[in-house]
């Protein structure tokens, strides 16, 4: 289990971690490579893209690869929460006419306990992929290696139950998983009363919060650390709707000290509410996106990093340091100089409506000298 000291959690967040098609072919267990998308018939055409954007990918890799220059963070944290938009399976009941279609093989769910996952929130538009059947198994997976998660189940009840996991030094952390609509998720993946599916919220409403924090009030005690990961708005696009940001204020006012955005593929503005952080959309982190063209304005191949320092007795945000990082031959590598001022650039423009704003730092003269920056939060 993970160690707080000082009243403090360190919280590793991260946006969609998608080990489908590409990254599950370069992993030591492949899944079956044919895919019933529109213009790739085989996941292999996603390593060959990759290959051919950055140079050869010697496989197959080890279960650290993936995270690459992320994976030391991420061990510094205490807890560790990601997006997992794949399904868990060897199923081959695709979703009719989804057209994309995320499956990882279970023998290669090494790569997540190599990166010391604590929490997949699998609310999301691709948990359900390769049908109820997958979903099945994704949960068996996961519990089979110890990883928690929160968002679906095999009814209504449990897919809105939370993960509870203790934090030595704390309390205990919470994590709510919920999507909406607008994250591209099918209606008929809402979990029911006699149906497996996920949370599915049905709007952004005074009673969609007030369900949440009717389930949240029984649960947390003094010390406790409370995350409402969300899935929600558009692919593409710095625009967040006002409805989100009442939605967020709502949840902080239920109780929540951490909003969880993601569904972007590419990072979002970042307010901070009340003393707690709301992360409107985290952007994809782990994906087999690379060499494929279009929206290279939005700088999609950075991926972020999100280290949060809480204290546990109030649920206040300490710090906010965000590492940027590049997507090369399919892992995570430390992004450049220029591409952290990039980034640093858009937080502080989409952030400037909130009041938030970055500078870049590095946390040792060593960490100088090779260009290790990191973005935090000015206070």
């Amino acid at each position: 289990m993970p160690s707080a000291t000082d009243n403090r959690l360190t919280l590793f967040l991260c946006g969609d971690v998608m080990t489908g098609r590409g990254i599950d072919q370069i992993l030591p267990h492949p899944s079956e490579p044919s895919l019933i998308e529109r213009y790739v018939t085989d996941a292999r055409e996603y390593v060959q893209l990759a290959e051919t954007a950055s140079g050869p990918i010697h496989q197959p890799v080890d279960f650290k690869y993936i995270w690459g220059d992320a994976l030391d963070e991420m061990h510094r944290a205490d807890i560790r929460i990601i997006n997992l938009e794949t399904s868990l399976t060897t199923s081959n009941d695709a979703w009719p006419g989804k057209g994309i279609n995320y499956r990882m093989h279970p023998r290669n769910t090494g790569c997540l306990t190599a990166g010391r996952i604590d929490c997949c929130c699998l609310a999301n538009n691709h948990v359900l992929d390769w049908g109820r059947l997958g979903l099945r198994e994704t949960i068996s997976v996961l519990d089979a290696a110890v990883i928690a998660h929160a968002g679906a189940g095999c009814d209504r009840q449990s897919a809105m139950a939370p993960a509870i996991f203790p934090a030595a030094g704390a309390g205990r952390v919470i994590v709510f998983s919920f999507a909406l609509s607008s994250g591209g998720v099918p209606q008929a993946w809402a979990a029911t009363s006699n149906r497996e599916g996920i949370y599915l919220l049905p709007d952004l409403s005074c009673s969609s919060a007030e369900s949440l924090f009717q389930g949240l009030a029984p649960l947390k005690c003094p010390g406790d650390i409370a995350i409402a990961s969300v899935h929600w708005g558009d692919n593409w696009g710095y625009d967040i709707p006002r409805e989100q940001i009442d939605f967020a204020h709502r949840l902080v006012a239920a109780g929540f000290d951490v909003v969880h955005g993601h569904s972007s593929h590419h990072p979002k503005g970042i307010e901070v509410y009340q003393n707690r952080p709301i992360l409107y959309g985290c952007g994809d982190f782990v994906n087999d996106y690379e060499g494929i063209q279009g929206y290279e304005e939005f700088y999609g191949e950075i991926r972020l990093a999100y280290l949060l320092r809480i204290e546990s007795s109030s649920g206040k945000l300490i710090t906010l340091r965000i590492i940027p990082l590049r997507s090369r031959r399919l892992r995570l590598d430390r992004a450049s100089v220029d591409e952290i001022n990039l980034t640093c650039e858009m937080l502080n423009r989409e952030g400037s409506r909130f009041g938030t704003r970055f500078t870049r730092t590095t946390d040792s003269t060593e960490d100088r000298k090779k260009g290790h920056y990191s973005l935090r939060l000015f206070p």
